[in-house]
């Protein structure tokens, strides 16, 4: 499935109905009057944030959307049929910015949760409803108002509890799809994963956890170098980092640094996130007291949790998963961001 995460498109609310004239011509019914109906009206567009949906694929391609009209008004004052909305599904997560203003027009966070971008025209009046002690055969009627007409730019922040960060070659994607059922693309090369990943991985009470591997960070990417600028903005909805580390790189504490330097170029407040560090690769490494000691200067530079693991020979994992429950249940940990 091809990941999209930033789209334009165009919505075009409904026109609204048109009032007519007409006069009641009905048998024993002396100077009937004006009779002429409503327009109907327009209908809206809608977006709909979808809990099964997680890319924007679907406005890929088709970049204009059209809400139906409202019909116009019948005689014997009978109003016109209002115009169906057009009800656009989104992923949950999705940003709504109208484009050439940059104004935000909402974030559709939740499953169901809708969001009204553009406004049905209201119906014409017909003449029935010029009728008056002074006008007593009105020959006018009001055409329709035409529909909101927007351009909007959709951007997408995965929802996520806990976010997998770190260089590329860490071992984010072989972990995700340790822990999980997702498949992601795997090899022994820089920038293997090109989207982020996301996998449900299960806590001992059963309930699932939405884990993501954020691909792409290394340095200078909040400046958009590599593909760090694309996807730091899916770090932002995480509410727990999960930062891992390559214990068999020359610098280790380095590459610690790096990452937690471009989060805090990118948004400072991400630096502040509840943190959980894992040393990966352990089973590659030479050196154990080596590694131990890395931990322990992390423990004292950080002051987070820090475990020793290998995805590979999943290792470590369980007392490292059992740290991320126990933050995630007793701690308050921040909401969604925007």
């Amino acid at each position: 499935m091809q990941f999209i995460d930033q789209v334009e498109v165009e919505v075009y609310a409904g026109k609204g109905g048109d009032g007519i004239v007409a006069f009641r011509r009905e048998k024993y019914v002396p100077a009937g009057g004006p009779s002429g109906g409503n327009g109907g009206k327009g209908g809206s567009v809608i977006l709909q944030a979808s809990a099964n949906l997680q890319t924007l694929l679907d406005f890929q391609y088709a970049h204009q959307f059209k809400a139906e009209d409202g019909q116009r008004g019948g005689p014997k004052n009978m109003t016109g049929a209002n115009g169906g909305d057009r009800i656009l599904k989104v992923p949950c997560g999705t940003i709504v910015y109208e484009a050439n203003s940059g104004q935000l027009l909402g974030d559709l966070v939740d499953d169901q949760q809708t969001l009204s971008v553009a406004a049905g025209g209201k119906g014409g009046l017909g003449n029935q409803y010029f009728l008056s002690n002074h006008n007593r055969a009105p020959g006018h009627a009001l055409p329709g108002l035409p529909g909101e007409h927007r351009r909007l730019r959709l951007e997408l922040k995965l929802l996520a509890e806990v976010g997998i960060i770190g260089l590329p070659n860490a071992g984010k994607s072989t972990l995700i799809s340790v822990l999980s059922s997702a498949r992601p693309k795997i090899a022994d090369y820089p920038f293997t994963t090109l989207i982020p990943n996301l996998g449900v991985v299960r806590k001992p009470s059963g309930d699932g956890t939405v884990f993501a591997d954020i691909p792409g960070l290394i340095e200078g990417a909040h400046l958009g170098v590599g593909l760090g600028h694309d996807f730091l903005r899916h770090v932002e909805r995480t509410r727990l980092l999960l930062h891992l580390i390559d214990v068999t790189v020359d610098d280790p504490m380095g590459s610690y640094g790096i990452i937690q330097d471009e989060l805090s170029a990118y948004e400072p407040d991400l630096t502040n996130r509840p943190q959980v560090i894992a040393l990966n690769k352990i089973d590659a490494a030479t050196n154990e007291p080596h590694v131990e000691q890395i931990a322990t200067n992390l423990r004292e530079l950080s002051s987070c949790p820090v475990f020793l693991i290998s995805g590979v020979s999943q290792r470590g994992l369980e007392p490292m998963l059992n740290e991320i429950w126990r933050q995630i249940d007793t701690h308050s940990l921040p909401p969604f961001h925007c």
